[in-house]
């Protein structure tokens, strides 16, 4: 066409870069689309490279090898079946926990000195309940001094909401996923209000503590050898079309769980305790995201350990660091600061008073389900901020990072199609989408609760870091 015949023509454009380099076109009437377009890698040339020499390629040695690897983790994902098969104390089901004086906690590995306000509330609280110390001070004391040890939930199979800590006499969940026989651990949701997992460890947060040990977890354990495993895999399918998203909003997953189980607990257990224990449940929304959670690191921990894989296996906060983990990677944490979330504050609280992002609930997302399954939720976006379309755009974003489509967690909104599975690593750093956590807003100090919710991101220097360590383990030389 010649530039006169082109100048005749009414122009359509895309715009590659920055998008108000459109707006002068739209403004003389011309059709023009906007190419949302990055540099790989932001920009960064070893990185990019390294992304690109990593990439599935059946022709290449280690391609091919990366390839096969993440096929494998993305299919023990898909085929995962988490089933809640029994509830038990920590202590008889962890064998750490069994010995010396240990706490699990939410997160990569932390010191108590660096621990943030509502994990040392939790802790204080934790070993309270425990008997180690009779009351606060002495309890600080104890772990001033080296008293007590601890480790990450996520290294003993276990995850902890928030704060997330662990103690022996807690009674936890165990989820066993079916396909694979491996097993996770949670602790019992509290509910909401003043809770151990915000840090609370006054005598009525304790007090609830022991009903939970001595009444809630052994009827829920008679109700499992009453009534056999409860599958957690079709509860959350269902769940997802029924408005949740398996993070932040279990409304229909509590529900469905306390009307599975409803006949068998007031035949396990003495009409004083299935009362009792049938109105927790229905004053407890959240009751789900434990067993949710637990179900997920069921999952995740099938597809862990698999040489050259990509596949992030676990994503947690300790309210201090931020830190992933990767199947081709071990057990090593990539980790990076901890910011606070973007969100809705409640009356009387802003950013000033919010603690960094915090717990193992982000496992969720990890997974395929939580913020990357919002466009099932659209209800959520008013407590995390937003519109009903921004929470389909954030799932289909996901898809852009993930390996696989989850078919048996369809979503409605999207034409049932599936949550996005298996967050790669690659495409994590080519693309610089960060993945999407909805999570609640802890206060700073401990005890003063939830002041908040919002959307998180997770720091894109971690996923760089696990990519580096990855292709170390290929023998591929790295840039430092």
């Amino acid at each position: 066409m010649s530039a006169p015949d082109l100048l005749a023509t009414r122009v359509r454009a895309i715009n590659v870069g920055l998008a108000g380099f459109a707006d002068p076109i739209r403004a003389h009437d011309a059709s023009v689309v906007s190419l949302d377009w990055r540099p790989p890698a932001a920009g960064d040339r070893d990185l990019g490279l390294l992304a690109a020499r990593l990439a599935d390629d059946p022709d290449d040695p280690v391609g091919s090898v990366v390839a096969a690897a993440n096929a494998e983790a993305a299919a023990r994902l898909l085929g995962a079946h988490p089933a809640l098969v029994d509830v038990q104390p920590a202590g008889e089901m962890i064998p750490a926990l069994a010995g010396e004086r240990l706490l699990l906690h939410s997160g990569p590995p932390i010191e108590w000195g660096r621990m943030c306000g509502p994990v040392q509330g939790a802790v204080i609280g934790a070993v309270l309940l425990e008997g180690w110390a009779a009351t606060a001070d002495d309890a600080r004391a104890l772990v001033d001094r080296g008293g007590v040890r601890f480790e990450p939930c996520h290294h003993h199979g276990a995850v902890g909401p928030m704060a997330g800590v662990v103690s022996p006499s807690m009674p936890v969940v165990v989820v066993e996923n079916l396909a694979a026989g491996t097993r996770a651990y949670a602790t019992l949701n509290e509910g909401l209000g003043k809770v151990l997992r915000f840090g609370a460890y006054d005598e009525s947060v304790l007090e609830r503590l022991r009903w939970i040990a001595s009444t809630l977890g052994p009827a829920l354990a008679s109700v499992v050898r009453a009534g056999g495993a409860i599958d957690l895999k079709g509860i959350t399918a269902q769940a997802l079309q029924m408005g949740d998203e398996g993070h932040n909003r279990n409304v229909a997953a509590t529900s469905l769980l306390t009307r599975t189980i409803a006949p068998t607990v007031v035949r396990a257990v003495d009409g004083a305790t299935a009362e009792a224990v049938l109105t927790f449940l229905r004053g407890n929304d959240h009751f789900f995201l434990n067993l949710s959670m637990a179900a997920c690191k069921s999952a995740l921990d099938a597809a862990h350990g698999i040489p050259g894989s990509t596949i992030v296996t676990a994503m947690s906060r300790n309210g201090v660091d931020f830190g992933i983990r990767l199947s081709g990677t071990g057990d090593a944490w990539f980790t990076t600061p901890v910011g606070v979330p973007d969100g809705l504050f409640f009356p009387g609280y802003g950013p000033d008073d919010a603690n960094p992002d915090l717990g193992d609930s982000s496992i969720t997302e990890t997974f395929g389900i939580g913020g990357f399954a919002m466009a099932a939720a659209p209800a959520i976006v008013r407590f995390v901020g937003g519109t009903p379309a921004d929470a389909i755009a954030f799932t289909r974003l996901m898809w852009r990072i993930t390996v696989a489509r989850n078919t048996g967690y369809a979503l409605p909104t999207l034409g049932f199609a599936g949550t996005p599975t298996g967050i790669d690593a690659r495409r994590v750093v080519e693309t610089g989408v960060a993945p999407v956590i909805n999570t609640g807003i802890a206060h700073k100090e401990a005890g003063v609760g939830q002041i908040g919710a919002g959307i998180a991101r997770a720091p894109l220097a971690c996923f760089e870091a696990g990519l580096r360590a990855l292709a170390r383990t290929l023998d591929l030389e790295v840039a430092a």
